[in-house]
């Protein structure tokens, strides 16, 4: 009805900017919210921490529940995935057509506060004419990568739904490989993960661990920020450089023989922007003779150690694509031992039922013999005991017998079945992609830089090379032990024909000698179960001297230089190789992880609690753009035409004398490197006043320097709810303010800005002069009127998340009274929409 009212009153009025698309109402409160980049999908979560997918037309999905709290989501770039971060640490990936969850991992220890997806922009080749593409030659000798076996006994309907995430996550994993994403997470701790396609975890840095040497209150000293907490990464388009805002106190550090000592005379808590460089994820840095900065202490200020890019930008895909693909099979190689081993355990769980009965016999009848003893009695043709005539007779029976006899078998045919398709094909192509980055890592002058060890990667080569050979030999256990079962019980059942004198002309043939080795060694030693069992020693196959001598002959020939191996358990040399694996991959991680540092990092604004809480909720919003800073557009680097925006709303416990201010910086990410170059700087602020009797709710930049408001009208009764506008303005037509430094490159100096704190003292403010801009020069803040901006009345009282797409056009805002209202943003997506 109000939908109806509101659409006559558009009617009347003329054209009202936004067009309100529909208005519906909820199940229940959504506190986070994220546009698919290339769908018209919204996924939302509840304060239930249930995930609801919804198409454009509110059409329902599907409905998740994770039965933990969720803390962030995040889409991948192709719209393909949806990422989920939870308050245990634990981010997960789920398809866009199910919400069937096809990874999980734990990268972080606490929750995991935000997460940001960004995909490499391609070029064909670097500046310097280099081009260097590579060949995933797997696909030219092996077919596509097998899947993990499906659990047996399941229903029809369970199998179908199984194939189709497994079919997902395949889908997920090729199509992820393609082109080069990295997916970031920032945790409550200060920790912030690297991923690359959301699989392969390729870097950390703990911002507590960074150090910056700057200039505060008039003295040159380190800092490092203390109890930080992420609160927002945006990754930029050419992958070079990371925004980060985070809450944390800024405290002085102070070495002194040898000891560090946090002083907190000069602490200043509040939420502070980090730039980071992580420059290693587009280009690859060769190390000159200088050393890289300790890394203990990062300099805010690159010293010249490395020398210029040389263009192979392609290493860190390379790796990780064979290393992300490998990671996939170790899991089909997991679920098929797993499956293995649950499917043999109830084949030999029915056997034991079965025939264990025959010793209860032998005890009940006063007898000293065992049933093996009494089973070679009866091969050499003595008579046959009461025990053993009644277990063949009455207890087993032959419809016993072939019952046991067709379960055997049909675990060996399975198990068979599960190695050949499974288990096999994925442990040779593990050991054909581990000889691909063998190959690579010889390639010291590429890979070298990137962590890629060649001592590691050969152990780990060797690893994969025993493990196949470890396969094979469970392929010939596996068929000499079903062959040995099928010729025991086709011996027990001519016996049992015999002592029932019925004909037993028809039955199989059997091999006498088979079946004293099958009591010898099988009826009580499970060799196949033994091969799928880890064990903490090692010897626990045994294998003839002949064989080990001949192992030992081999290394003269490159063979294996572990030669115990064969005395080991399959399952066990699979967790050296993982193990081996891992610790390869490690290094890599650790490389990486050091040469994302700090570069930049400027206080926003104070925070009057301490600790600093890590449930503080600010509207803000990073975004990047082209051509956005006219001065950055001039500085001459490989990020030209590349500006970042950096928008907040500053909260009025920070500045009681100012309320309901939202700040916006822009220029942050190229400020240091122009004025270490020479160039003018690049750092511009300006302050925004929201119009007296609005509260600003929530916040959005939007494509093409737009920026989204979403204000709550003050109510002055409790009788009324309360209305809501949003509304959109454009950020490159604002006056922004140039902020400059002095000789000292991290001392911001402020020209002909007259300054006034309005009584508020904040440590911060008399030093870090952008901090002063933000908050006191009344000469730097602009009045917003409703009459002169793009704004559209929406009957409700609003609340957080307002969830704008730039790539539709649209915004979701959600109202109090648990309701829904989407907007057209922009005419032409509207008539586009009409169009199509």
């Amino acid at each position: 009805m109000e939908t109806e009212m509101e659409e006559e009153q558009e009617t009347l009025e003329g054209t009202i900017p936004f067009q309100l698309q529909f208005d519906k109402p909820i199940s229940s409160q959504i506190k986070i919210a994220e546009w698919n980049p290339e769908k018209d999908l919204l996924a939302m979560v509840t304060e239930e921490s249930k995930i609801i997918l919804h198409r454009f037309n509110w059409q329902r999905l599907w409905t998740i529940s994770l039965g933990k709290c969720i803390t962030s989501i995040c889409w991948r770039p192709d719209g393909k995935a949806l990422a989920v971060g939870l308050e245990d640490g634990t981010i997960s990936l789920h398809d866009v057509e199910n919400g069937k969850m096809l990874q999980s991992t734990k990268s972080h220890t606490v929750a995991v506060m935000c997460l940001n997806w960004e995909e490499g922009v391609q070029q064909p080749g670097d500046s310097n004419g280099n081009m260097f593409t590579y060949e995933d030659r797997t696909v030219r000798f092996f077919p596509s990568a097998p899947r993990v076996p499906r659990v047996p006994g399941l229903i029809s309907a369970d199998i179908g739904f199984m194939d189709d995430s497994e079919d997902s996550f395949r889908e997920l994993s090729n199509s992820s490989h393609q082109f080069f994403n990295i997916l970031c997470s920032g945790d409550k701790d200060g920790c912030i993960c690297f991923s690359i396609f959301g699989i392969f975890p390729v870097g950390k840095i703990n911002i507590h661990n960074s150090s910056f040497r700057t200039s505060l209150l008039d003295k040159d000293a380190t800092y490092q920020l203390s109890n930080a907490s992420i609160y927002k990464v945006a990754l930029s388009k050419d992958l070079c450089h990371l925004i980060v805002m985070s809450s944390g106190e800024l405290v002085e550090v102070r070495v002194e023989q040898e000891n560090v000592d946090m002083s907190k005379n000069a602490s200043f808590i509040g939420l502070h922007c980090l730039l980071l460089d992580t420059s290693i994820f587009q280009k690859r840095i060769k190390l000159c003779s200088l050393d890289p900065p300790p890394e203990e202490v990062i300099l805010l200020n690159f010293d010249g150690a490395y020398a210029e890019d040389r263009g192979g930008k392609n290493e860190l895909h390379q790796v990780a694509q064979h290393a992300s693909n490998i990671e996939d099979l170790i899991e089909v190689v997991k679920g098929s031992l797993s499956v293995m081993r649950k499917q043999w355990s109830d084949a030999m769980k029915t056997f034991h039922e079965k025939f264990d009965s025959l010793s209860h016999l032998i005890v009940q009848h006063g007898l000293d013999s065992s049933s093996q003893e009494e089973f070679l009695s009866l091969l050499a043709g003595a008579r046959t005991s009461s025990p053993l005539h009644q277990f063949l007779v009455n207890s087993l029976g032959e419809m016993g017998l072939k019952r046991v006899s067709k379960v055997i078998d049909g675990a060996g045919k399975e198990l068979f079945h599960i190695v050949r398709e499974h288990l096999q094909p994925a442990v040779e192509i593990i050991g054909f992609r581990i000889g691909e980055l063998r190959g690579l890592s010889r390639w010291r002058a590429r890979y070298r830089g990137i962590g890629l060890d060649e001592k590691l990667i050969d152990s780990t080569t060797e690893k994969a090379g025993m493990l196949l050979i470890q396969v094979e030999r469970y392929l010939r256990v596996l068929a000499v032990v079903v062959y040995q079962f099928q010729n025991f019980f086709a011996w027990l059942s001519k016996c049992t024909k015999i002592l029932m004198s019925e004909p037993s002309d028809q039955l199989p043939p059997f091999n006498s000698e088979l079946v004293v080795t099958f009591l010898k060694h099988i009826y009580v030693q499970d060799h196949v179960r033994t091969l799928l069992d880890v064990f903490e020693v090692d010897n626990i196959v045994e294998i003839d001297q002949d064989t080990e001598q001949r192992l030992q002959e081999l290394i003269q020939f490159g063979g294996f230089s572990d030669t115990k191996y064969l005395r080991r358990t399959l399952a066990k040399e699979f967790e050296q190789f993982e193990y081996s694996f891992k610790e390869a991959f490690l290094a890599p991680f650790s490389t990486i992880s050091k040469k994302i540092y700090c570069k930049d990092l400027v206080p926003l604004f104070p925070v009057p609690s301490s600790p600093v809480s890590a449930s503080l909720k600010i509207p803000s919003s990073i975004t990047y753009y082209k051509d956005t800073c006219p001065v950055a557009s001039t500085f001459q680097t490989s990020e030209r035409g590349l500006g970042d925006y950096i928008c907040f709303r500053i909260p009025e416990e920070s500045f009681p004398d100012m309320p309901n201010v939202v700040g916006i910086v822009r220029g942050f990410m190229h400020d240091l490197s122009s004025i270490e170059k020479g160039y003018t700087t690049t750092m511009e602020a300006i302050l925004l006043c929201i119009p007296s009797g609005y509260d600003c709710v929530d916040l959005s930049l939007y494509k093409e320097n737009q920026i989204v408001l979403l204000l709550n009208e003050e109510c002055t009764t409790s009788e009324n709810s309360g209305n809501a506008s949003m509304m959109m303005l454009q950020a490159s037509d604002l006056p922004f303010v140039s902020l400059t430094r002095s000789t000292s490159p991290n001392h911001w100096k402020l020209h002909d800005l007259k300054a006034s704190y309005f009584g508020y003292e904040w440590p911060l403010i008399k030093t870090w002069k952008l901090t002063t801009v933000l908050i006191a020069p009344v000469d730097t803040a602009v009045d917003l009127h409703m009459e002169n901006e793009k704004v559209r009345s929406i009957p409700h009282s609003v609340h957080i998340p307002l969830a704008v797409s730039a790539s539709r056009g649209v915004a979701c805002v959600f109202a109090a009274r648990k309701r829904v209202l989407v907007y057209i943003l922009d005419e032409d997506e509207d008539e586009a929409s009409d169009a199509e």
